[in-house]
Formats: structure tokens, C-alpha cells, sequence
């Protein structure tokens, strides 16, 4: 597959990194030579110089034979007018990346496709969708419906006093078929759990079941629902006014932004938010605006060590939910181990995006998971599917994959090895990145 990608920024260069993973043929395109140069040492890609607006340059990196052109420049313009030239030369699927949330909405969809723009991404929107997700849901690290609700993936930071704690997967303990626990990230390391593994303080597991079964999860796990009324967000970005305009109108929510300019805007746009121009690393200002009483602090400002800092300062105060974003992704094993509640990075959110793309059309939802070197797939069985040929422990799966759950008639079903999969389901799993591809020839038609 030839992929083209214009915009050499943090985006376009970790999806060029991911891809290339694949061996697929990778093309990074931008007119600035200082952003290139430091990935073909490293990595499978051909960096070109060049305007993504310009014919001649898209023609010069082939985007006539383009399976996909991917626009991910600063500029929203840019974006659209490349994808446009580049469906016009040839390429056959294009992806522009945008910040007018009015483009993304459903009766503006098939204008945009006839004009060769097949798919928009706003990654603000989407962070700030998991932001909301992360508040209703505060008790777990992060949570995601699957399969439209039929299944539901949680993921819980393990304390002391849980009663799941030191239970082996061999004992019996987890053959209620209430949950099931597909994978465990220990120590920065996710591994797909046997039977001699259990459960230890300070894991981090990840929970398939359905959302009937979340209360007693959660009790299992030693969690609390707690109630979400006083928010403090630190920095006025775009994620930040995304999340705000969200959230119910009887929250309070105060907003730490440190230019004037953009507090008076900040202060137009968001009717239901205190605007303080102020500096949020300032201690004592956070102890006078009442940061001892929030029940969350959304740190997304635009460093990530802003972010990581305000979220200490947070911890400090005792607030128990702290969310930052972190766009250094080296920095992610840290943010969680300085527990850190949920990390948010808006690369991986749009590579998953882009990724899902790429895959055949038996895979119907792939999800890129910030926290863990790993990916939950929604993949449908057909009729001559390999996977539909026998139990599920006879199958010999990748060891480094687990099928969580399987959706039948639009009943969410939780599995296990005597489990045998039919065709029409579809099928949740959880794997590390490199297996994905070993994975998809159990479902190809």
C-alpha cells in the first residue's frame, strides 16, 4: 500500500513512524527541509520537500498511485485544498485534518466526499471526547464502549484492599464469566495473562464485560463512584473549549489561562466557565481559586511538562481525578507512574483513526490505546472465516492477543476457550500493535 503523508509536524511524523512498521510504501511530504531528514536513517520512509498544494510536487511523489494521501499540516486550508488536487491526480482515498467543527457534522458529509475530501479528523474533538468519557466514568483510567455499547472495556488502577488481588487466572476465582480481565500493564510492560498470572498491587488491568456487569467489576476492584461538580481546567486550548462546551451546564468549572487576549475570548465562547487569567503554576493562586475542592483537574495546556506539573500541584492538594495531556509520548510512562489518572496524546488518537483505514473491511473499529503498547479491534466473522472453523482454544492465536468478548445478534457475550465464534459476530480483541496483522488473516473472508 502507498501511503502519502503531507506535514512533517508531531503528527504526520509519528503516523509515518507507525506505518512504516507495516511495510507499506511511506512518502513524507513538506515544504520545510529542516522538519525532515532525521527519519530515513531510522525508519522505512522517503521524505520529499515540497508544498502539498503544488501538482507538480504531489505528481513528483507519485500521488497518482497514492492508496492514500493524508493531509496533517498546521493549516486547516492547506489541508482541505491538498486532498482536494491530490483525489483530482489519482489518489484513491484522501484524509484532511481540521479545526471547523461544523465540517464534521453528518449533513455536510457527502459535500465534502464529492468534492474528494473522503474523511475529516479534528483531534482536539476527539481528545476532548475522552476528556467527557473520563469525567462520567471517573472511577477507571479509561473506558470505552465497544461494538456500540454491547461491550464495555475498562481499565482500573489496582490498590490495596481489592478483592481480586493475588486471585490466579488458574483458579477458578475469574469463572464467574461477570468480566474478563484481557490484559495487565505492570511496570510499563502489557502482558496477556495465563493462568499461573495474577492480579497485583498497582496493576493496571484491562476489563471486557457488559455494562450491566460494571457495578459489580467495580466492586470486585475495590472502586467508588464518586460525584464530578468542581472542575479546574489548566490552559485555554482548543481541547480545553471542546470539553467545556460538552459538559452540563450545572458543573462548575473553573478555566487557568495565562494571556489576557485569550481569557477575553475564552470568556465569549464559554457561558457556563470562569475565565482567571492567571498562571497555573502558581500555587498560591490555585490555593485562593479553591483547587483543594475541585474533584478533577484537566491539565491541557500546550507543554506537556505544564501539564504533568499542574497535575502534581493537583495531587497536592488532594484532588483525586487528574487528566493531562501529554504530547511527548516519552513522557507517557512517567505521567503514569507519577499515578496520573488518564493521559491523553492526540497522535496516537489520530493514528488509530488513520490506522483503521488501512485494514481490510473485516476490521470494523480499531482503537489505538494511549496508556498500553496495545490496540483493541473490533474484527466481523464471515462465513469463511478461519476463525469460525473450531473452539477458540484450538484457533492458536498469537500469545500476544485476547479476545475479549464477542457481540452475537447485538448481545454482548464474554468468552472463553470452549467459546466458538459463528459467522456474523462480531469479535473484540485486545493484542499488542505488531500482532495486529497476524490477527486479521483469522478473519479474512
Amino acid at each position: 500500500m502507498r501511503i502519502i503523508i503531507a506535514g512533517a509536524g508531531d503528527v504526520g511524523t509519528h503516523l509515518a513512524k507507525l506505518l512504516s512498521r507495516e511495510n507499506m510504501d511511506i512518502t513524507l511530504l513538506d515544504e520545510h527541509s529542516e522538519r525532515l531528514g532525521t527519519l530515513e536513517a531510522n525508519y522505512d520512509i522517503l521524505e520529499k520537500v515540497g508544498n502539498p498544494t503544488s501538482i507538480q510536487d504531489l505528481k513528483d511523489c507519485g500521488i497518482q498511485h497514492a492508496d492514500l494521501f493524508v493531509a496533517v499540516t498546521p493549516e486547516e486550508n492547506t489541508n482541505m485544498t491538498a486532498c482536494i488536487l491530490a483525489n483530482r491526480l489519482g489518489a484513491k482515498k484522501t484524509l484532511a485534518r481540521i479545526d471547523n467543527y461544523e465540517y464534521l457534522l453528518e449533513e455536510n458529509r457527502n459535500f465534502f466526499k464529492d468534492l474528494g475530501l473522503n474523511h475529516l479528523i479534528y483531534p482536539e474533538v476527539l481528545a476532548a471526547n475522552e476528556i467527557c468519557e473520563s469525567l462520567k466514568t471517573n472511577w477507571l483510567r479509561y473506558h470505552l464502549s465497544l461494538c456500540g455499547g454491547a461491550l464495555e472495556l475498562c481499565v482500573v488502577k489496582i490498590r490495596e484492599g481489592a478483592e481480586v488481588i493475588g486471585k490466579r487466572f488458574d483458579s477458578g476465582y475469574f469463572s464467574h464469566g461477570r468480566y474478563r480481565i484481557v490484559a495487565i500493564k505492570r511496570d510499563n510492560h502489557t502482558l496477556i495473562p495465563s493462568g499461573a498470572d495474577e492480579v497485583e498491587v498497582e496493576d493496571v488491568v484491562y476489563v471486557v464485560c457488559i455494562r450491566e456487569e460494571m457495578d459489580f467489576m467495580r466492586t470486585q476492584m475495590g472502586k467508588s463512584v464518586r460525584e464530578m461538580k468542581n472542575i479546574f481546567f489548566i490552559g485555554g486550548s482548543r481541547i480545553a473549549q471542546k470539553t467545556i462546551q460538552q459538559l452540563p451546564d450545572d458543573m462548575n468549572i473553573k478555566l487557568i489561562e495565562p494571556d489576557k487576549d485569550i481569557c477575553y475570548k475564552l470568556s465569549e465562547k464559554l457561558g457556563n466557565a470562569l475565565i482567571i487569567n492567571a498562571d497555573g503554576s502558581d500555587m498560591e493562586m490555585l490555593r485562593e481559586e479553591g483547587i483543594q475542592d475541585a474533584d478533577a483537574v484537566v491539565a491541557v495546556a500546550g507543554k506537556s511538562e505544564a501539564n504533568i506539573f499542574a497535575c502534581l500541584a493537583a495531587k497536592r492538594f488532594g484532588v483525586r481525578k487528574t487528566i493531562a495531556e501529554v504530547e511527548n509520548i516519552d513522557y507517557i510512562p512517567m505521567a503514569e507512574g507519577l499515578d496520573i489518572e488518564t493521559v491523553l496524546n492526540k497522535k496516537t488518537i489520530t493514528a488509530s483513526y488513520i490506522y483503521q483505514m488501512l485494514l481490510d473491511t473485516n476490521v470494523l473499529n480499531v482503537k489505538n490505546l494511549t496508556n498500553a503498547d496495545a490496540q483493541v479491534v473490533e474484527f466481523l466473522a464471515s462465513e469463511k472465516s478461519r476463525i469460525t472453523k473450531g473452539l477458540i482454544k484450538d484457533m492458536h492465536l498469537p500469545k500476544d492477543a485476547n479476545i475479549g468478548g464477542i457481540v452475537r445478534a447485538k448481545e454482548g457475550i464474554l468468552v472463553n476457550g470452549d467459546t466458538q465464534v459463528l459467522p456474523g459476530d462480531k469479535v473484540v480483541v485486545f493484542c499488542k500493535s505488531e500482532v495486529i496483522r497476524q490477527l486479521d488473516k483469522f478473519f479474512k473472508d
